[in-house]
């Protein structure tokens, strides 16, 4: 098997197939919480951090108006082409979510897979949200999924799992390599174990993250300001079950309405 150290966003076409696993879940939240707080009414939707776009298009698929970001050009690529293959227009561009201007403002926004801790210091973290409800409506609202780090109970330190499409098959493990709770970092191995009839591929890389504990992350939704929390829910995405977020919870997505 050949071994390469190389970023998972510069292979599109196997982080698509690997984080896609969960995409129907997803949609169909993102759907239940448009039609839970914000009505019938048409809505535009806006995704920083889109990667392959693999919401988007589904979204679009849907009949919504929508628009995505990412730094990786190659994610965007990925996402614009496939938009195109369908005969849609593309809606991904590269920018940077700290910093950037939509074309228009947006009623829901979301960012559901700890994208959002790519974000490593507090400033990056606070101007993200600052932007984001800057080209927000008002009332609009913003979901961010991300694990939390608990004050309770031993944190997950790994998981891994295969995904499949036709021929292709990967197979990732990601392990928890260092926490430093003074810095707020956590490092992350991962790796995509590739396989096609032609080809055996290993590819091995290390992420680092913000971390947040229930307590940091309220902390953050202060000092960025603009931003209430409407609910809470757990990665199952049932928009029936809302959590309570407590000392043990690690997996939320935090459903935010602009203030105002």
């Amino acid at each position: 098997m050949e071994t390469v150290t190389e970023s998972i966003y510069d292979h599109p076409r196997y982080y698509d197939l690997v984080f896609g696993t969960d995409c129907a879940s997803e949609l169909n939240f993102i759907c239940d919480v448009k039609e839970k707080y914000l009505g019938s009414k048409s809505i535009r939707m806006f995704e920083p951090a889109c990667g392959t776009g693999r919401l988007l298009f589904g979204l679009a698929k849907r009949g919504f108006e929508v628009e995505g970001i990412d730094l990786n050009e190659k994610a965007v690529a990925f996402s614009n082409q496939r938009f195109q293959r369908h005969g849609l227009e593309p809606v991904a561009r590269v920018a940077d979510m700290t910093r950037f201007r939509a074309q228009r403002k947006w009623d829901l926004a979301f960012n559901t897979i700890n994208s959002f801790r790519h974000l490593t210091t507090a400033e990056s973290a606070v101007d993200h949200l600052k932007c984001m409800a800057d080209q927000t409506k008002r009332g609009g609202l913003y979901l961010i999924g991300l694990h939390l780090t608990p004050t309770t109970g031993e944190p997950l330190d790994g998981e891994s799992w295969s995904a499949r499409r036709g021929h292709l098959s990967v197979l990732t493990q990601m392990w928890t390599v260092e926490r430093n709770p003074a810095k707020r970092l956590e490092r992350f191995g991962m790796k995509f174990d590739v396989y096609t009839p032609t080809k055996l591929l290993r590819i091995e890389d290390e992420l680092t993250m913000r971390s947040y504990t229930p307590q940091q992350f309220s902390s953050l939704l202060g000092k960025a300001g603009g931003w209430e929390v409407v609910e809470t829910y757990d990665f199952a995405y049932n928009i029936k079950r809302p959590i309570q977020v407590d000392s043990s919870t690690e997996d939320v997505v935090y459903v935010l309405r602009k203030k105002g």
